[in-house]
């Protein structure tokens, strides 16, 4: 297993959408600009919108709505814990971005007085704008790539290279090979994705996740090891939706008419889907399995949902209904909760960023799922994209050029090769990620307590040992998968961390504390920060204020 050593002026982990719309805006404004992607899978089909979408759920539309109400809206979705700041720019440029990216040939249905389609997914005020796209990320990929930008597929990040405070490009390994490639950079934009393989799914199938099963919290890992702050890290996600597929469900039908019942045929939700303390409180009082059911809608109103369904919103669908014998026309759609994530775009975790998605490292920018806006979804992603190319270009264009440390690389190859030589190991990669799913879901998500978080931070150090001791590697793939095993053991650190600090609960069933079962918004409506000890390298929590519209402290 070799090292490979390249150069790049702005290198970009993840060519997810915001990924992808950071290397299209980098290029827009400097043409000539050398930019790269690590890719962990292949840029065609990567990310959490691998195919297509059926709405930019936050766009607000002149003379019908406001950025102002957006964020009034966020601010209630995230009980507070949010800097107004980031959601109002997001607001404020969406609907020029849809206008950008509706000039590409991305279709947004109108009706006959060519109005665009607007249904009720937030709290107040209607900003989720259908659409009807199945190949969104073929076409953002393949625009990205147009004008020269290079990207290396099947990369996973490891590690960001440092020039004394300022970032200065990554490690990445190849997840079938294990080589590993050296990029010096002069500005790194992270948008790798959130935390999806947390937790296990009801089904106990590693990889049958919400979210995009690739993303392994490696951006969390690699921005905290640096000394970035992240934030949000104890609210751990988690939908109720179909059950076994753990596929998107609600913001389709439920804003078309449909309904969400308990198992005794109560209504809990029609015509909007925000409240999904409904759903937690249904579940844990026994009143599941939650069904939607369509059949009381007229036909072409279904017809809708299943075009929606079955061509832009994870085709696979069809073939799963069909193969559980569930005829959605007259047929309930049965619902469960999937397992916990990490995620910037649903929830809150992720990488605390300035309104200009800059991290506390010079020269690190990070946006989409990584980054912590609280529920920013698709639309965060694309805008936040553009933003952080913005900020890298001109980064790049006042700070001079960065030197590689041979001696990082040098500790990251001397890492791999012990790992890799471990070939007599007693323990398979599978199983010991099977384990530490299972105690994730024991100890440290919700129902949370102070007993069961830190015996997690007891069992997490066991992990850790047996990562570096006992797990048998047989190829470069069982090298890579190592590797995000070590991740979501990390990120579990995090949640942990900062799970203890905050002593109430929050988010519904994301922050339940037993211990703490209320919501104290006079002491905790502020950001729980993770850091990195400068001097011991040890892992601590912190509080912050969050900021008002004018970047003001709310104390």
């Amino acid at each position: 297993m070799e090292t490979k050593y390249i150069e790049t002026d702005l290198l970009i982990i993840g060519a997810g959408s915001a990924g992808c719309m950071a290397a299209i805006r980098a290029k827009e404004l400097q043409p000539d600009l050398k930019v790269t992607f690590f890719e962990k899978g292949d840029i065609k089909y990567s990310g959490s919108i691998a195919r297509g979408m059926d709405a930019l759920n936050i766009v607000a539309i002149p003379n019908y709505t406001s950025p102002e109400l957006y964020v009034e809206s966020a601010s209630l979705g995230c009980d507070g814990v949010l800097d107004q700041e980031s959601s109002y720019v997001m607001a404020d440029r969406s609907y020029e971005l849809l206008k950008k990216i509706e000039k590409w040939g991305v279709y947004f249905p109108v009706d006959k007085n060519g109005k665009y389609r607007v249904l009720q997914y937030h709290v107040k005020g209607n900003f989720q704008v259908a659409m009807e796209e199945p190949n969104l990320k073929t076409m953002i990929a393949a625009r990205a790539l147009e004008n020269g930008t290079q990207v290396v597929n099947r990369i996973m990040g490891l590690e960001l290279l440092m020039d004394d405070e300022r970032v200065a490009g990554a490690i990445g390994m190849n997840v079938r090979t294990g080589e590993l490639i050296a990029c010096k950079a002069k500005a790194v934009i992270i948008t790798a994705g959130g935390q999806a393989r947390f937790s296990l799914p009801n089904s106990g199938y590693l990889y049958g996740t919400f979210d995009y099963p690739g993303n392994s919290g490696d951006g969390y890992v690699m921005a905290h090891n640096a000394g970035a702050e992240l934030t949000g890290m104890e609210d751990t996600c988690r939908s109720i939706i179909i059950k076994d597929a753990n596929m998107p469900l609600l913001a389709v039908t439920i804003t078309r008419g449909a309904r969400l019942l308990d198992i005794a045929d109560n209504i809990l939700m029609e015509g909007y889907c925000h409240s999904y303390g409904v759903m937690d409180n249904a579940e844990r009082s026994g009143q599941g399995p939650l069904r939607i059911r369509l059949s009381h809608l007229p036909l072409e109103t279904i017809q809708e949902i299943e075009h929606t369904l079955f061509t832009t919103e994870r085709p696979a669908q069809e073939r799963f209904f069909k193969g559980r014998n569930v005829n959605i026309r007259k047929d309930d759609i049965e619902l469960w909760p999937t397992e916990f994530s990490l995620c910037g775009g649903h929830g809150s975790a992720g990488i605390y960023v300035d309104k200009k998605t800059a991290t506390s490292v010079p020269g690190l920018y990070a946006a989409g799922d990584v980054a912590s806006v609280p529920g920013q979804h698709l639309s965060g992603a694309l805008v936040f994209g553009e933003v952080a190319a913005e900020q890298a270009v001109q980064f790049i264009q006042n700070n001079s050029g960065v030197s590689l440390d041979k001696q990082q690389v040098k500790k990251s190859e001397e890492k791999r090769k012990l790992r890799s030589n471990s070939t007599k190991g007693e323990i398979g990669v599978k199983e010991l990620e099977y384990k530490v799913r299972r105690f994730i879901g024991d100890y440290v998500v919700s129902p949370k307590n102070e007993y069961k978080l830190n015996r997690w931070l007891e069992c997490s150090k066991g992990f850790k040992e047996e990562i570096e001791t006992q797990v048998r590697i047989k190829n470069g793939h069982d090298l890579s998968k190592l590797y995000e095993v070590e991740h979501i053991v990390q990120c579990a650190d995090y949640s942990a961390t900062a799970s203890l600090l905050r002593k109430e609960s929050r988010w519904g069933f994301n922050h339940y504390r037993s211990d703490f079962p209320e919501t104290d918004h006079d002491h905790w409506t502020k950001h729980i920060l993770v850091k990195k000890n400068g001097t011991t390298n040890e892992l601590f929590a912190e509080t912050k204020a969050v900021q008002d519209l004018n970047g003001k402290e709310v104390l």
